[in-house]
C-alpha cells in the first residue's frame, strides 16, 4: 500500500486539491449554514486545499538546481509546516463553534483555548524553522531532509488533536451522531498517519490523510445538515398535521354540538344523526370510497337533518298517526338545511347532502323529484343509512321495529326508493351485525310492571327456545284487593316487535299473532294457537295469597310445541301448547290485574329440550303430501332447517320443482334457496363440506366465498308484480325452473320467476371434481322435484 501511495502520490494530490476546490464553492453556495460555521469550514478546506498543493509542488521541484525550483522548494516545504498547524487551528475553531452553537457554552473550556495557543505557536516555530533549519533543511542538489528538531514539527498535530478529542469525549452529547464520527475520523486517521510518517521518508501520508479526512468532514456536515433539515421539516409536517387534526377535531365538535342542539327539539331523536353518519361511513367504505371521501359521506350525513331547527315544534312532536302530519311543513327540512349549510364553502358537499338525502331513486322524493343517478351520490348513501336508523329507532307513534323488517325494507326498497347498490350493502351490514348478536336477546325484559286494570302493562316477550328457560317473579297486590280479580297471568304470542299489540294498524304492522292466555290457576283461553292443554301437578289449599309471593315459569320448546311449567304459591300446572306452525315464534309477556310484578328475571337452566319432552297434542302439519318425483319433497319451517340430497352439476343440469311459501311466511326471503357445494357424501354439511354459493329466489346471494367467486345479477323484469303481489302469488304455489351449465371450474346459473331475473357465475378455485346443487329455502314447501 506504501509503495502504492508513493507511486502515485502526485496524482492523489491534485485529484484531492480538486475535491476541495470543489468543495469550497459548494460552501460559499451553502444557505443552511450560520455565517461563523461557513466561515470556519471555508478556512479549514482552504487550508487543507493549499497543504496539499504546496506539498505538490515541494515533490515536484526537489532535486532540481535552477532559481525557480530552488525558490519553490523552500516555499514550498514552509507552507507544508505552516499549514499543518493552521488545520489543528482550524478544527480548533470548527469545535469550538459547536460547542457555542449547540452546546451554550460560554466561556469555553480551557483546553480549547490551550490548543489554539499551541496550534498558534506551532505556526510560529514554522517561521522560525524556515530561517534555522529546525525541521528541516536542503543540500546542494535542492533536495530536502529531516532537521534535528524535526520531531518537534509533530507535538500540535499530534498532541493538540488529542487534547480536542477529550474535550470531544466529555461533551459528545453537543454533537450529532455524524458530526462526532466525523470528528473521531479528523483527529486519529493524521495521528495513525503521522506515526508511520516518523518511520517512513519521501512519502506525505499525513498531508493527505488531513485533507481525506477535511473532505470527510464536509461530507458528514452535508448528511447531518439533511438530517437536521428532514427532522426539522418532520416537525413541521407534524405540526401541520397536528393542526390539520386539531381543527378536524374542532370542527367535528361543533358539528356534534350543533346536530345535538337540533336534536333537542326532539328528544326520540337524540343521538341518531350519529348513528346515521357512522351507517353512511361505513356504507361508503364498503362501496370502494377512500378514507377522505368516507369522511366527507360522514360529515355530510351527520348535518342532513340540521333543517329540522326551522321546523315547527307543534309539528315535530304532533304524536298523531303519520297519515295526520304536516308533510308540507316536514318537506321544507332539507331547503332549510340546504340554506344553513350552503354558508360552509369550504364543504359543498355538506349542503348538497342536506338538499338532496330525501330524493328517492323512483323520483318520488322531495324538494326536486330527481331520481336515479341524477341524486348526488352522497346524498343516495344518506337516504339509506337515515333509512335504516329510522326504522329501528323508536318514534312518538311506534316501537322500534326489528332489524329483519328493515332488511326486507332494503330488499323491496332496492331500485324503488334506494340505490340498488347501496341498499344491498346495506342488506350485507345488517346480515353481519345479527351475526354478531343474538337477536332474541338483544333487550332485556322490565323488571317491574304494575297493572290495576287487566293487561294494562305487559313486558317484552320473553322468546320460548329449545333452551329451557326459567322465568321468576314476586307479586304484590294492594290492600284492598279482590282476591276474584287479582292475579298474575300470561300472554302466549308471536310479534315481529316481541310487543303486544290491540289496535288493527300496529296487529298488520308487526305481524302479531296472539295464542292465548294462561293464568296461574286452571283457567286458561286459546286463541290462535291449534290447542291448549293443562294438567294440575300440585295443589296446596291451605296456602292464600297475602302479601308478596313468588312465581315461577320453566318454558321450553320443540318444533310446533310448547311445554311451559308454571308455580305459583298454592298451585302448579304442566301447560302444553300446539302453535299453528313450526316456523312460528313465541313469546310470553307477563301481565296481571290489580297488582305488581317485582323483581322480575329470567335465566337460562343450561338444559336442551329434547324429542319426547313434550307430549305432542296435536299432529304435525305436512304442506308436502304430494306425490314426489325424481327427489323427496321437503317441508323448510326455518331458514335452511331441511334440504334435498345434493344433485350433481355435470355439463347441463335443469331442476323443475313446485314452490309454496307456507302459511306463516310473512318476508320477501321466505322463498327457495339453491345451495351450491361439494361434500364427499354429496349432503349439505356433509364430510369436506365446502359451500361454493347460496342463491335466494327472491334476488339474493351469498357474495365472496372461500373457495369461490362470484358474479351475481338480479333484474327486476317490465312483468314483475310488485312485492306484494310476488308475496301473495308464492302462498298460493308456482313452478319454477333453474338451469346449470358447468365448464370446468367454472359453474353457470339462471331462473327467471315473477318477473325476477336471476343469473350467477361461479368460478371454484379449490378444482374440487364434484359440484352439487341443493334445494332448501325458508318457510317453503317444495314437491314434484324433477331433474332434467
Amino acid at each position: 500500500m506504501i509503495d502504492l501511495i508513493r507511486a502515485h502520490q502526485l496524482n492523489i494530490m491534485l485529484l484531492l486539491c480538486g475535491a476541495c476546490g470543489i468543495l469550497i464553492f459548494l460552501l460559499f453556495n451553502t444557505r443552511f449554514l450560520s455565517k461563523s460555521r461557513k466561515r470556519i469550514l471555508i478556512f479549514m478546506e482552504s487550508v487543507a486545499f493549499f497543504l496539499l498543493w504546496f506539498d505538490r509542488l515541494a515533490y515536484i521541484y526537489a532535486g532540481s538546481t535552477d532559481q525557480n525550483a530552488y525558490i519553490m522548494v523552500r516555499v514550498s516545504n514552509f507552507f507544508v509546516f505552516f499549514l499543518t498547524s493552521g488545520i489543528v487551528y482550524g478544527f480548533n475553531l470548527y469545535i469550538a463553534d459547536w460547542m457555542k452553537t449547540e452546546g451554550g457554552f460560554s466561556p469555553l473550556p480551557r483546553r480549547l483555548t490551550f490548543t489554539g495557543t499551541m496550534a498558534l505557536l506551532g505556526m510560529v516555530l514554522a517561521i522560525i524553522s524556515a530561517f534555522t533549519g529546525l525541521y528541516y533543511y536542503f543540500d546542494e542538489f535542492n533536495q530536502y531532509h529531516r532537521g534535528h528538531g524535526f520531531l518537534a514539527a509533530y507535538i500540535v498535530p499530534i498532541l493538540c488533536p488529542l487534547i480536542q478529542y477529550s474535550v470531544i469525549r466529555q461533551y459528545r452529547k453537543v454533537f450529532s451522531k455524524l458530526i462526532y464520527i466525523s470528528m473521531l475520523l479528523y483527529i486519529f486517521v493524521p495521528i495513525i498517519c503521522g506515526i508511520t510518517q516518523i518511520f517512513t521518508y519521501g512519502i506525505s501520508i499525513v498531508n493527505i490523510s488531513l485533507v481525506a479526512v477535511s473532505l470527510s468532514m464536509y461530507v458528514c456536515m452535508y448528511m447531518d445538515l439533511n438530517n437536521t433539515v428532514k427532522h426539522a421539516y418532520d416537525i413541521e409536517i407534524q405540526n401541520m398535521q397536528g393542526e390539520q387534526e386539531r381543527m378536524e377535531r374542532l370542527f367535528d365538535q361543533t358539528a356534534t354540538a350543533f346536530v345535538s342542539a337540533v336534536e333537542k327539539k326532539d328528544d326520540f331523536t337524540k343521538g341518531n344523526s350519529l348513528k346515521i353518519a357512522e351507517y353512511a361511513k361505513k356504507i361508503a367504505l364498503l362501496a370502494g370510497k377512500d378514507a377522505d371521501a368516507a369522511e366527507e359521506v360522514y360529515y355530510a350525513a351527520l348535518l342532513h337533518d340540521v333543517g329540522m331547527i326551522g321546523v315547527p315544534d307543534k309539528v315535530i312532536k304532533n304524536e298523531a298517526d303519520p297519515d295526520k302530519w304536516d308533510y308540507e311543513a316536514m318537506r321544507q327540512k332539507p331547503v332549510i338545511g340546504e340554506e344553513i349549510l350552503s354558508s360552509i364553502t369550504e364543504y359543498p358537499y355538506l349542503s348538497v347532502g342536506a338538499h338532496y338525502s330525501h330524493e328517492r331513486y323512483n323520483g318520488s322524493g322531495y324538494p326536486e323529484g330527481l331520481k336515479g343517478e341524477e341524486i348526488p351520490e352522497i346524498a343516495r348513501i344518506i337516504a339509506v343509512a337515515d333509512a335504516f336508523v329510522t326504522m329501528t329507532t323508536k318514534k312518538r307513534y311506534r316501537d322500534a321495529r326489528p332489524r329483519f323488517m328493515a332488511r326486507e325494507a332494503f330488499i323491496r326498497g332496492a331500485g324503488e326508493e334506494f340505490d340498488p347498490r347501496f341498499a344491498e350493502i346495506m342488506v350485507n351490514i345488517i346480515d353481519t351485525e345479527t351475526v354478531n348478536e343474538d337477536p332474541e336477546n338483544s333487550v332485556e325484559t322490565e323488571k317491574t310492571i304494575s297493572c290495576n286494570d287487566y293487561r294494562e302493562q305487559i313486558t317484552l316477550g320473553i322468546p320460548v327456545e329449545r333452551d329451557w328457560r326459567k322465568i321468576s317473579f314476586n307479586c304484590e297486590y294492594p290492600e284492598d284487593y279482590d282476591p276474584e280479580f287479582s292475579a298474575p297471568s300470561i300472554v302466549l304470542f308471536d310479534s315481529f316487535d316481541r310487543r303486544t299489540h290491540s289496535n288493527k294498524k300496529s296487529i298488520d304492522a308487526y305481524h302479531y299473532l296472539e295464542y292465548g292466555e294462561i293464568w296461574f290457576d286452571k283457567y286458561s283461553i286459546t286463541t290462535a294457537a291449534r290447542k291448549i292443554v293443562e294438567k294440575s301437578v300440585d295443589i296446596d289449599t291451605t296456602q292464600s295469597a297475602e302479601g308478596d309471593e313468588h312465581y315461577e315459569i320453566l318454558a321450553g320448546r320443540f318444533e310446533d310445541h310448547l311445554k311451559l311449567i308454571m308455580k305459583a304459591p298454592c298451585y302448579t300446572k304442566e301447560v302444553s301448547v300446539s302453535l299453528p306452525s313450526v316456523s312460528k315464534s313465541a313469546y310470553i309477556g307477563l301481565t296481571g290485574e290489580n297488582c305488581t310484578l317485582n323483581d322480575i328475571s329470567v335465566t337460562l337452566t343450561g338444559e336442551t329440550v329434547e324429542e319426547g319432552d313434550i307430549l305432542r297434542i296435536s299432529d304435525p302439519i305436512s304442506y308436502i303430501d304430494h306425490l314426489e318425483s325424481d327427489i323427496p319433497n321437503i317441508q323448510v319451517d326455518r331458514t335452511r332447517s331441511a334440504h334435498t340430497a345434493g344433485i350433481e352439476i355435470t355439463r347441463r343440469l335443469k331442476i323443475r320443482f313446485h314452490s309454496m311459501s307456507l302459511p306463516g311466511a310473512d318476508l320477501v326471503w321466505h322463498c327457495p334457496y339453491v345451495v351450491l357445494f361439494y361434500s364427499e357424501d354429496g349432503r349439505v354439511d356433509g364430510p369436506g363440506y365446502r359451500m361454493y354459493n347460496m342463491i335466494k329466489l327472491n334476488g339474493e346471494d351469498e357474495g365472496e366465498m372461500e373457495y369461490a367467486h362470484n358474479s351475481f345479477t338480479m333484474k327486476k323484469l317490465p312483468d314483475f308484480p310488485g312485492w306484494n303481489e310476488w308475496k301473495r302469488i308464492n302462498g298460493e304455489g308456482l313452478e319454477c325452473a333453474l338451469y346449470f351449465e358447468r365448464h370446468g371450474n367454472e359453474i353457470r346459473f339462471k331462473t327467471e320467476n315473477l318477473g325476477l331475473s336471476i343469473e350467477n357465475k361461479t368460478v371454484i378455485t379449490d378444482a374440487a371434481p364434484l359440484v352439487y346443487a341443493s334445494l332448501t329455502g325458508d318457510q317453503v314447501a317444495l314437491t314434484d322435484i324433477r331433474i332434467e
